[in-house]
């Protein structure tokens, strides 16, 4: 399979036919990317696609964002984040996770002394249907394709 740019609408579902987002995404090339914010079987689903082409792609949690894992959520005191007396819910934070990486989190929840942070992709564990539709299909260079396998990959999210 030959490595593509693509452009496309995109309407993403939860299995049960909840809309979570729709977009249009410019320039996506169909191979060599693993960024961790897109799920490789959606990537790989795009393959060989033609201008015009519209295509539902079905993604279990596992092959999406993968499983949520409740080791990923901390409950932190305000005071131990420099920032935390002006997080509010849905703010991003690095914080130190339980193996002592650090970590990108979400603020889930806040009180009066304490912040939820949740280091789990906001997808996670969510079965995810993609509608498509491409409005652009052209080969890939290989210096796009070069430049798609030297990304550093970044599992913030996962």
């Amino acid at each position: 399979m030959k490595a593509q740019i693509v452009s496309f609408h995109c309407v993403l579902k939860d299995k049960m036919g909840n809309l979570i987002s729709s977009t249009f995404n410019r320039d996506v090339i169909t191979q060599g990317t693993d960024c961790g914010q897109v799920p490789k079987g959606f990537v790989d689903a795009l393959g060989d696609l033609k201008k015009g082409e519209k295509r539902k792609i079905s993604l279990t949690a596992g092959q999406a964002y993968g499983f949520y894992d409740p080791e990923l959520v901390l409950q932190v005191p305000r005071r131990s984040i420099s920032q935390g007396q002006s997080l509010k819910v849905d703010d991003q934070v690095y914080a130190q996770a339980k193996n002592g990486q650090n970590r990108l989190f979400r603020v889930t929840q806040t009180e009066q002394n304490l912040i939820t942070l949740d280091a789990n992709h906001p997808l996670a564990g969510r079965d995810l249907v993609y509608f498509i539709e491409t409005t652009e299909v052209r080969d890939a260079t290989s210096e796009e394709i070069s430049e798609a396998f030297l990304k550093v990959p970044s599992r913030l999210l996962h």
